[in-house]
């Protein structure tokens, strides 16, 4: 069928390629093992509102589900000069014929059809990258709970600053990864209403039920609003922003983890099974697994910008602009933010803190200034005294290539002043400093197990629906076989 209805003919072949591209098997099976996903609730439905007859109503069934378990291999040589749906119905309809194909459309349009499945592959893969960014908050709670008492230095502009702990660090990720882990499940939660039954743009006056296809296909109900639904695409932007959050707080524990894995630093070693030789000097040893999760982040920012321009300024309605273009990159930039995410998984849970050399950097770096300064406004010395003494105590000791630093001034008991790394780290226990860890930490392992488990009720709920979905068709296959019969004569 090259044409339908107003129009004699159709696109020519190579803007059709343009426009609907050439998908082999494997897009075939992906587009359409959606589509016939929606088309299965929608005509359960359809029976149930006595819309279409139990033995039509069972024959679509019948072929759809054959099929989807053949893998569509019937429509792989098929043209598809609008497209791969219509390729798809043009082939229901030679099959089973215009009174039981033709059928199959009732109540609805292509466009809350797409913007059905784009929630539900949207939904598929943020459910899938909600569950790898726990286990990498997971991997990173672990990790720090082991390496609670590993003394190191914190850096601020690249410089050495404070006392802290490489467990405390990972917390610190642990817990700028959990409100990325927030909007992956508000974004995830926009998604729970079916756009299917908004029709092209203003519902449809057949007396359909949203509510029930919704719950066929593991939404928590129908359509709020039908323009809306099919003029909106603000869910994969909220996706891709969530993304882009977890692609940027992995790029940031990448970065250090990189620096700090140089010869230079030398605070972290990585097995050989994540490091990579060179092809030119024998002797280096490249982190360069690091490089591929700060890289990653750049898909998901790129996507959502990408995706923002084209959706801007269109028409509050349905259009190609939002329902099809904008959504071009949408699906690699998710993808490539879950391979950060795995990749960060095993690097985190692969690296290995020298703590020698940490302990030495901190005592080089004098990182206990700070709190030799309080210890002397404690003391009673004015906060600017005190910094001032330490800051002439710390210049003394660089020039004479001291580690220790020495405290002169009247009425100071320098003794008292001079704390060791773990009385630091220890004394800062407030504000949210490395010396209240528990604090930290057993709130993340409280949020993670909060989100892991609406990420389960979650799972079961749409398994559920799939089940019951599935409980339905056969059903109504069921009803409309032939019983037989027997006798004799």
């Amino acid at each position: 069928m090259n044409a339908t209805g107003r129009l004699t003919t159709t696109l020519g072949s190579r803007t059709q390629r343009v426009v609907y591209g050439e998908p082999g098997p494997a897009g075939i099976r992906h587009e359409l093992g959606l589509t016939t996903t929606v088309d299965l609730a929608h005509v359960v439905m359809l029976a149930e509102c006595d819309l279409l007859p139990v033995p039509a109503a069972a024959a679509l069934l019948d072929y759809i589900t054959r099929l989807r378990a053949g893998g569509f291999r019937e429509l792989y040589e098929l043209p598809a000069p609008r497209g791969l749906y219509m390729m798809y119905e043009s082939h229901l309809v030679a099959e089973l014929g215009s009174e039981v194909g033709g059928k199959l459309h009732t109540g609805r349009s292509r466009n809350d059809i797409k913007a059905t499945t784009t929630a539900l592959r949207l939904r598929a893969d943020l459910t899938e990258l909600l569950s790898e960014t726990l286990r990498m908050q997971a991997v990173l709670l672990s990790r720090a709970r082991a390496h609670r008492q590993t003394l190191m230095p914190v850096y601020t502009h690249f410089q050495p600053a404070m006392p802290v702990t490489y467990g405390y660090y990972l917390a610190g990720i642990a817990v700028a990864l959990g409100r990325d882990i927030d909007a992956l499940r508000l974004a995830l939660g926009a998604l729970d209403r079916c756009p299917l039954g908004a029709g092209a743009v203003a519902g449809t006056d057949l007396p359909i039920q949203p509510a029930r296809t919704a719950e066929l296909l593991g939404f928590a109900g129908p359509p709020l609003h039908a323009m809306d639904a099919v003029a909106s695409r603000d869910t994969a932007l909220r996706a891709l922003a969530a993304a882009s959050g977890v692609g940027l707080t992995l790029s940031r524990i990448a970065t250090d983890l990189q620096l700090w894995s140089t010869q230079e630093f030398g605070f972290v070693e990585f097995p050989e099974r994540l490091v990579g030789g060179s092809s030119a000097m024998p002797q280096k040893r490249n982190a360069f697994l690091l490089e591929h999760v700060k890289a990653k982040a750049a898909a998901a920012i790129g996507a959502w910008t990408g995706a923002a321009a084209a959706m801007k300024s269109t028409p509050f309605t349905n259009s190609i602009e939002v329902g099809t273009e904008a959504l071009a990159g949408v699906w690699g930039a998710l993808e490539a933010v879950r391979e950060s995410v795995l990749l960060a998984q095993v690097l985190v849970s692969g690296a290995r803190p020298v703590p020698n050399r940490m302990a030495e950097r901190a005592e080089e770096g004098f990182v206990t200034a700070t709190v030799i300064a309080n210890r002397l406004v404690r003391q009673g010395v004015p906060f600017r005294t005190a910094h001032h003494l330490v800051g002439a105590a710390v210049r003394e000791a660089v020039e004479s290539g001291a580690t220790q630093l020495k405290i002169d001034g009247a009425a100071v008991d320098a003794g008292a002043a001079l704390p060791s790394l773990d009385e630091a780290v220890t004394e800062h226990r407030f504000g949210g400093g490395p010396g209240a860890f528990d604090t930290a930490f057993d709130a993340m392992r409280e949020q993670l197990a909060a989100h892991s488990g609406r990420l389960r009720r979650y799972r079961a709920r749409v398994a559920s629906a799939q089940g019951e979905l599935e409980q339905a068709v056969a059903a109504l296959i069921d009803r409309a076989a032939p019983t037989s019969g027997g006798g004799s004569a």
